[in-house]
């Protein structure tokens, strides 16, 4: 017998990673919180039916999420995210009641206040070892004493073990209340082997096959100022292309279809790099890094290394540099990013390449997310089918918003810091504080 969906709720969600993972493993995920108005926006247009909640978990209850989702008191079956740690350990002192963790301490409260069967906490690997390792061990302690059970030993998953041609490493604490099944860690399906720089997977996508079938952005002018055109896909060469291409029933998982067009390919703005850039980055051997601008060089036969954020706007802007594409002298697009990264090709970021980057570079790779989430599936002991409702993508203004457009698209102010014109002293909102905080979660 096939049971209901169970219910799940993404703290910190960016624009829809982990969301996405859950889904395609049968779970609703009836309603986001992410302070980023932005990366708000981003994650309304790709799940319709999620409410987002454009606000900091510090100024929203669980009973506010309840209300907000209309799920009334449904249990809701798993709160997932990956709050940002920023607290160090110091001696005589807790790390978990640094006021630096609050957004870690929030997450516990939610849980709490949800009364969530299971919980999923990601973050990054550095919580493991040195002065963090206090406060992993604490955090653990304030769930088991909430009443929750938490997964031991503990585990840091590399995406690539996971079936993404990538290089990420996170750090996954898995619960769920005491008397209940505690998840398990899911088992690797991809290997790697050789040097660092190849990560070879034989049983796995390399980058060739992740994004070969894509055309190249610089054969079309109209990418100059768009991020979208008009173009047949050539045909797909491997097993994970067609995957992001959805090209059979099974790339959707027990996710729900989207209604999208196939043939328009989409976050593919181009870079105009300079003669002496292009003539560099062909000089560079795939698997190594370009020694002027440090960029690495994607290999075909291996997988990428880590895809960062970069910095928001109140910390200058900065965007990570995207690796160089292992057969065109350029840096790889949005759109080949997320191939990278595991979105299938419906999946829409921000028009710019900044704000695109930041929000792959920030988000958990759905199928990583997903072989966790299975895990919970199991827990739970539930067969799931699939759903035969297909979904419309959301408004595409969504996709364009700035800052302070997508500020009034919510209704909330601005998270940016005003200037003292006397001092030069920036003043922040604690919306501003709190987004810087959530970008750390990249590093």
């Amino acid at each position: 017998m096939m049971n209901e969906r169970p219910i799940a709720v993404d703290l910190f969600s960016g624009a829809g990673g982990m969301s996405l993972g859950f889904e395609q493993a049968g779970f609703d995920v009836v309603a986001a919180v992410e302070i980023d108005p932005v990366h708000a926006a981003i994650h309304k247009f790709n799940f319709p039916d999620c409410v987002v909640l454009p606000k900091s978990v510090q100024d929203i209850t669980g009973d506010q999420i309840r209300e907000a989702a209309k799920i009334q008191q449904k249990p809701v079956d798993v709160v997932f995210g990956g709050a940002p740690c920023q607290g160090f350990s110091l001696i005589g002192q807790r790390a978990f009641d640094d006021p630096r963790n609050s957004l870690v301490r929030d997450f516990v409260r939610i849980v709490n206040e949800l009364d969530a069967s299971y919980f999923i906490f990601e973050n990054v690997k550095g919580l493991t070892v040195g002065k963090h390792r206090q406060f992993l061990e604490e955090l653990i302690g304030e769930f088991e004493q909430s009443g929750y059970e938490v997964r031991q030993k503990w585990q840091v998953l590399n995406a690539a073990s996971y079936g993404v041609p990538q290089d990420r490493q996170r750090l996954f604490l898995l619960g769920s209340k005491k008397g209940l099944t505690v998840p398990i860690y899911p088992e690797q399906i991809t290997t790697k082997s050789g040097k660092k720089s190849e990560l070879l997977l034989p049983t796995g996508p390399s980058c060739s096959e992740a994004i070969g079938d894509l055309p190249n952005a610089d054969d079309f002018q109209e990418l100059l100022e768009s991020d979208e055109v008009n173009v047949k896909v050539g045909n797909s060469t491997s097993a994970y292309s067609k995957e992001m291409r959805c090209e059979t029933a099974s790339s959707w998982h027990w996710g729900y279809k989207r209604k999208w067009n196939p043939d328009i390919l989409t976050s593919s703005y181009r870079t105009q790099h300079s003669d002496i850039s292009k003539n560099r980055f062909s000089e560079t051997q795939p698997g190594s890094v370009e020694p002027i601008s440090r960029f690495f060089k994607l290999s075909p036969n291996g997988v990428s290394n880590t895809l960062r954020a970069g910095t928001d706007a109140a910390r200058g802007a900065f965007t990570s540099p995207r690796p160089i594409h292992y057969a065109n002298d350029r840096c790889i697009t949005v759109r080949e990013m997320a191939r990278l990264h595991g979105f299938p090709d419906w999946f829409r970021f921000h028009r710019t390449k900044w704000h695109g980057a930041r929000q792959i570079g920030n988000a958990v790779p759905p199928p990583l997310a997903r072989a966790v989430a299975l895990q919970v599936i199991q827990a739970m002991n539930l067969q799931i089918s699939k759903p035969r409702r297909t979904l419309p993508l959301g408004d595409p203004n969504l996709l364009k918003m700035d800052l302070s457009q997508a500020s009034k698209y919510w209704g909330i102010p601005t998270p940016v810091s005003k200037r003292d014109r006397k001092s030069g002293a920036k003043k922040r909102t604690q919306a501003q504080t709190e987004a810087e905080r959530l970008k750390l979660i990249s590093k």
